[in-house]
């Protein structure tokens, strides 16, 4: 469970609903909304509530439902409640400049389902690349030869899993450990060395194990030498299914998996930014 949803009704007309996110049973979202669900085609105006609610004010308790997922984007925030119907949702959080009161701004926050979002079909912007700062990749020491990372400032230095680390100060960001075939076969031998390892990488949030090779290659009983084909798929399967939480990538070649890391370790960044501004 990710938080609960509770949705009181008020003595306000304007703003007839009181809505409460609450996560590690703290208050994490209180808004003042304008209707208790965004109904199709209708987006919901709410307003943040900065402080409790007055002493005197008459609160009805309407509905109490666990989250069952929640995603915080910065501007946006998604949320899946524990429900058959009316269950997902989103909440997006704007900045806007005052016309005739320069540098300043106000928040607006629009409260919007699934449906609304279909039938509107709003442009759709990936996180933009930021020109303030570069790139900072930490390469492991033991990287014999190493991927490159065009545009980016790499340093060599330890790191507590992976071998590759987008880097922001001392603080790691996004981690990736990276296999070729020839690795991957070799710790086969060594499952339950593998399984802690890549137990370690997952506690990171934005992670992944990249292979430079296809996933059919080691279905191809001529590239995996000493081991059969269905040893192999059972060894891949059984990295699944005890680390559900791992990112797997199988990648075409050497080339195709250090683009893959540089645009993950991008993405993270770019939207690391965002979600500051």
């Amino acid at each position: 469970m990710e938080g609960i949803w509770i949705l009181e009704r008020t003595q306000n007309d304007r703003f007839p609903y009181r809505l409460q996110i609450i996560r590690q049973a703290k208050p994490w979202l209180v808004l003042r909304t304008q209707d208790r669900w965004p109904t199709v085609g209708r987006h919901i105006f709410c307003l943040r509530e900065d402080g409790p609610p007055a002493h005197d004010e008459v609160l009805e308790e309407v509905e109490r439902v666990d989250i069952v997922a929640f995603h915080d984007r910065g501007r946006r925030i998604s949320v899946v409640l524990d429900r058959k119907m009316c269950k997902r949702c989103d909440f997006l959080f704007l900045k806007k400049s005052y016309k005739d009161r320069p540098g300043e701004s106000y928040e607006q926050i629009f409260w919007l389902t699934q449906r609304a979002i279909q039938q509107r079909r709003p442009t759709f912007k990936l996180a933009p690349p930021r020109g303030g700062t570069q790139m900072v990749v930490r390469i492991h020491s033991n990287e014999k030869y190493p991927w490159r990372f065009a545009r980016a400032v790499t340093e060599r230095g330890s790191l507590p899993s992976g071998d590759y680390a987008l880097m922001d100060g001392d603080r790691i960001l996004a981690l990736v450990e990276r296999k070729t075939m020839e690795n991957l076969l070799a710790d086969f031998g060594m499952m339950p060395i593998l399984h802690q390892r890549l137990a370690e990488l997952a506690t990171h949030d934005n992670h992944a194990l990249v292979i430079e090779t296809p996933y059919a290659d080691f279905l191809n009983p001529k590239k995996v030498r000493h081991y059969t084909a269905g040893f192999c798929a059972r060894a891949i399967a059984e990295l699944y299914a005890l680390h559900p939480n791992l990112r797997i990538v199988f990648c075409a070649n050497r080339k195709v998996a250090n683009e893959w890391t540089r645009q993950f370790f991008a993405a993270v960044k770019n939207l690391r930014e965002s979600m500051d501004d």
